[in-house]
This record gives C-alpha cells, sequence and structure tokens, in this order.
C-alpha cells in the first residue's frame, strides 16, 4: 500500500482558498457522474494496489426475512486483515488521522482491526438523479452560509472548495420520516457510566422523495423531535428543531420542553458550542453527526482526498448482538466490536474565524466520498492542542438503501473520558417510517407530546 498519500488531488490542492467559488461546475464536468464517477461524484474506479475496489452499486438488499424496524444483519463474513496497534502505527501512519494516532499512543489497549472494504454506499435512484442535476445548477448563496438552485440530491457532487463538502455532509440523503431509539453513554475514566435513553423522530423536507413540494417548508432541511425516556431524573424532557438550509436568513429554531415545569420555552443557545443534551460536556450541539447546524464561524478549507482506514460497515457494534456493557470499556470501546476499513475521503480544515468564538480553534473533518458522510473528526482547543477525535461507525440501511450513522463516539484525549452515543444493544427499533403532520413539529405539538 506504498504511496497511497499520493492520492491528493491536484484540483482539490489548488481549491484551497478559505473563500468559497459560488459557480456551478461545466456540463463537460457533470458528464463524468455515472461514469468514471458515481452519482454521488465518488470516483468509480479502485485504487491502484486494489485494496479499494470499484463501485459497483453498492448494497440494496437486507437479505431474506428482514422486516423494518429489526437490526440489520452483516452482508458478509469476512475476517481482518491485519491490526493496528501502537506497536505497528508507524507503518501505517500515512493511512491514518491524528487523533488515530494519538489514540493509540495514550491507549495501549486501543486497536482498529482492519477488514477488506466494501463499498456498500447506495441511495434511492430519486437522490442519485437528484445529485447529478445539482452539479450545474446548485450552488452557495452569498457568504457560503447556505444554497440555491435545489431542493433535493447532494448539492455538490463535484466539489471545489472546502464548503462545498461540508455542504455535501449536510444534505447528503438520510431518509423521509422515521422515528428510532437509542442510548448514550458518557463514560468516566475507570468505566463507569449511566445510560441515558432517547427517542427521535426526524423529518425531512430537502431531499424528500416521498414529500410533495408543496408541502416543504421553503429553505428547510428537516425537523427533528429528541425525547429522554430514562434515567427518571431526565425523563421527560425534550427538545424541537427546525433545521434551515441558509442558517443566515432563518436561523435554527428551538424550543424545550422541560416536565418539571410544564412548558415549552424557546432554546436559542441550542447551536454552535453549546453542550449536548445529558452529554456531560464531552460534546457540543455542532457534534451531534460530527457536524451539523451554522457555517458561519469557519473558514473552510479543502486539504484533498486521501486513503484513510475509517469505521465502516460496523454492523457488530451497531446490532445487539454485544450488550452494552461488552461495548463500554474504560478509556475506549472494545475495539474487538468495530471494524475499520480502506476508504478514500475527503479532507476538510475548519479554522475558526477572527472576531467569532467557539470552544475549537480548528476542527478537521473527513469525510467518505461514497456517501459524504463525515466519518472521523479531530477538535483542536483554544492554544491548538489536539482536544477530541470522534468517530462515527455506520452500515447500509439497505431497505431504504442509505449509508447511515450508527454508533457515534467523541473521545477527550485531555481528560481520558469519552461519549457514545446511537447505542442499539438493548433496542427493539432501529429505524420505523413514520408519518406526521406539520403541527407534530410545532411547538403546540411539543406541548401536546410532553403532556400526553
Amino acid at each position: 500500500m506504498k504511496n497511497m498519500n499520493k492520492h491528493l488531488l491536484a484540483a482539490a490542492i489548488a481549491a484551497t482558498v478559505a473563500m468559497p467559488a459560488f459557480a456551478a461546475v461545466s456540463a463537460e464536468e457533470a458528464a463524468k457522474l455515472g461514469k468514471s464517477l458515481t452519482p454521488m461524484g465518488a470516483e468509480k474506479a479502485g485504487n491502484a494496489d486494489g485494496t479499494i475496489p470499484e463501485w459497483t452499486g453498492g448494497l440494496t438488499s437486507a437479505g431474506a426475512g428482514f422486516k423494518t424496524g429489526n437490526h440489520y444483519k452483516a452482508p458478509f463474513n469476512d475476517k481482518p486483515l491485519f491490526t493496528i496497534t501502537a506497536a505497528n502505527a508507524d507503518k501505517y501512519k500515512d493511512n491514518l488521522t491524528p487523533g488515530q494516532m494519538a489514540m493509540l499512543k495514550k491507549y495501549p489497549t486501543w486497536k482498529l482491526p482492519v477488514y477488506p472494504t466494501h463499498r456498500t454506499a447506495s441511495f434511492p435512484k430519486g437522490h442519485y438523479d437528484e445529485t447529478m442535476a445539482n452539479a450545474t445548477k446548485a450552488k452557495l448563496t452569498e457568504g457560503g452560509n447556505g444554497i440555491q438552485g435545489t431542493d433535493g440530491g447532494v448539492a455538490f457532487p463535484i466539489p471545489k472548495n472546502g464548503l462545498e463538502v461540508i455542504w455535501n455532509h449536510l444534505t447528503r440523503y438520510r431518509g423521509e420520516a422515521y422515528a428510532t431509539n437509542w442510548s448514550q453513554a458518557a463514560v468516566t475514566r475507570d468505566g463507569s457510566y449511566t445510560p441515558v435513553r432517547f427517542e427521535y423522530e426526524f423529518e425531512f423536507h430537502y431531499g424528500s422523495l416521498t414529500k410533495p413540494v408543496a408541502e416543504r417548508e421553503p429553505n428547510k432541511l428537516f425537523n427533528f423531535l429528541q425525547e429522554v425516556t430514562a434515567p427518571a431524573r431526565l425523563a421527560g424532557a425534550i427538545l424541537l428543531v427546525h433545521e434551515y438550509a441558509d442558517q443566515v436568513k432563518d436561523p435554527r429554531r428551538a424550543w424545550t420542553y422541560n416536565p418539571g415545569q410544564r412548558r415549552v420555552r424557546l432554546a436559542p443557545n441550542v447551536a454552535y458550542d453549546s453542550p449536548g443534551t445529558a452529554a456531560d460536556g464531552l460534546r457540543t450541539n455542532d457534534d451531534f453527526q460530527m457536524f451539523n447546524g451554522a457555517t458561519d464561524r469557519y473558514n473552510w478549507k479543502l486539504v484533498g482526498k486521501k486513503e484513510v482506514y475509517i469505521p465502516y460497515n460496523s454492523y457488530k457494534i451497531s446490532g445487539n448482538e454485544m450488550t452494552m456493557k461488552d461495548v463500554l470499556k474504560p478509556s475506549h470501546v472494545n475495539p474487538d466490536a468495530t471494524r475499520y476499513e480502506l476508504h478514500r475521503v475527503w479532507v476538510v480544515e475548519a479554522t475558526l474565524k477572527p472576531g467569532t468564538s467557539h470552544i475549537y480553534s480548528k476542527r478537521t473533518f473527513y469525510i467518505d466520498e461514497d456517501s459524504w458522510m463525515n466519518v472521523l473528526q479531530d477538535s483542536y482547543d483554544g492554544r491548538g492542542q489536539l482536544w477530541r477525535t470522534s468517530e462515527q461507525h455506520n452500515i447500509n440501511y439497505a431497505d431504504v438503501p442509505m449509508q447511515y450513522p450508527t454508533v457515534e463516539v467523541h473521545y477527550d484525549l485531555q481528560s481520558a473520558r469519552y461519549l457514545a452515543m446511537s447505542l442499539r444493544n438493548d433496542e427493539k427499533t432501529v429505524y420505523v417510517p413514520i408519518k406526521r403532520s406539520a403541527a407534530d413539529f410545532s411547538p403546540n405539538g411539543l406541548r401536546r407530546a410532553g403532556t400526553r
């Protein structure tokens, strides 16, 4: 696997300036989509030494006997090719992130079992069609804080700068409207934790393939409803979020329901670096799913494309074969529950703008070329020191189909603690399509939910 790092794209290197370009690509460039490029804009071909295979359509079946809401089973039965440890990390460092190297150095028990690469990412045909059409029509708004010219599909399948890549992460397909439940744990140094259980509902406007355009609110990405159901001291707290594409034009709107007061209140601080729900200070609101929300506090630089060992096809840690106790260990999740594969990722560096504030002075994102999902993140403190490193495990929800996040882990390298989210081992439902009205995602709907 020598010379893998030579895969930094010349075009991407040329686009490292922080100011975004606002023009769509040429028709000639767009014609590559569905040919030398996949419909999502990834390189269709594998790499030179065959360690990354050709994309041939991804996974499109969840297997015989699968029922919606069940846990997904691994579609392949393979074994690790090798395992990266602190002892051999230097051999593989060209394909590891600074955060991964720091984890290997800090925790001798942490390791990366590396499996054969499977390019399982797949999405509905309608999403492919919208994505390919966006290449010549979608643009960033003035200042880059929103998108225009599209209401569905990945916005910039052939990106020219870092901000466009981040918008691809924000506009990737995540289904229609669905409910799920899972647990979260803030794990202490000695491995102790108290699980927090959540029920979530998402309703997507941007990119919906089933909601009539007339029923989609202009500029809206999605509605989000979160309820804490355990432990008892937190149960009943509800968060409602209306998320918009251009958050300068339409800032995120959020409300909370407090079961003790039985009141709905506006929550303008549910954004940027305010603490995440019940996260014990181990993640920010805009850390959720590795990055979300407004982009205006950072300058975005496209570093290039690189081959990296990333969490992928993580069916073991994402399913119900292991208990929470099996997964959560002192310092880090159980490495035997994880799976890493070599994939090409876009590398984007975000640097805090002068005159703005955020607890992270710099963030580096590693975004999978096949799904536009942010799978790894390194976050730096105000001194420029690496503070946190995060990883987004994922699987293919093949009945939808879509490549989608599962267990999300945020490691705090300074406190030696971590937060694990989307733990599904004690849950019965994973992804259940739902039908909801606009009223269900309104403040009045939130009040009804809290008092039911």
